[in-house]
């Protein structure tokens, strides 16, 4: 386990109605920082999006609908578990999860077993994140255009 990445079990509360889980409380051992913002993603089968590494902030994660394997490597020289790369498999069917991810800490993901995934994610500190997507979504459009202009020249 790499050193301040915890895990935490979510039990989920079935009846004719459905499921309740919760997912964070203030009072969890997993979660002693007030939080920033609350962010949703939906990402398709086999896509893969990494590596994020955040310098000040704390993710928390939870996979809502689908499943997929996180990847998470330690980029903190003075951490006693420098270099080491850890997987965990979170999500419908392989078990709901909340795991918190330190500053310092590399992640990434990839979807398995479904269509579609939907995550959410709690983080430390708030950042102007549909921007950036909308930044990135626009720069590889652009790129992709290049190459397909390229291609049947």
């Amino acid at each position: 386990m790499i050193e301040g990445v915890e895990i935490k079990e979510l039990v989920i509360h079935r009846d004719e109605r459905g499921t309740f889980s919760e997912i964070i409380r203030s009072s969890d051992d997993i979660f002693n920082n007030k939080f920033a913002q609350l962010s949703y993603s939906m990402s398709f089968a086999g896509i893969a999006k990494a590596w994020h590494l955040h310098k000040k902030q704390t993710d928390w994660m939870c996979t809502l609908i689908g499943d997929m394997k996180l990847a998470i490597y330690d980029t903190r020289k003075e951490s006693s578990t420098y270099k080491e790369l850890m997987e965990v498999l979170m999500g419908e069917t392989c078990g709901r999860k909340v795991v918190k991810i330190p500053p310092g800490v590399a992640h990434g993901y990839k979807i398995i077993n479904r269509s579609e995934e939907h995550t959410s994610e709690l983080q430390s500190h708030s950042f102007i994140s549909y921007a950036v997507f909308c930044l990135k979504k626009k720069t590889n459009i652009k790129k992709n255009k290049k190459k397909r202009k390229k291609h049947y020249e």
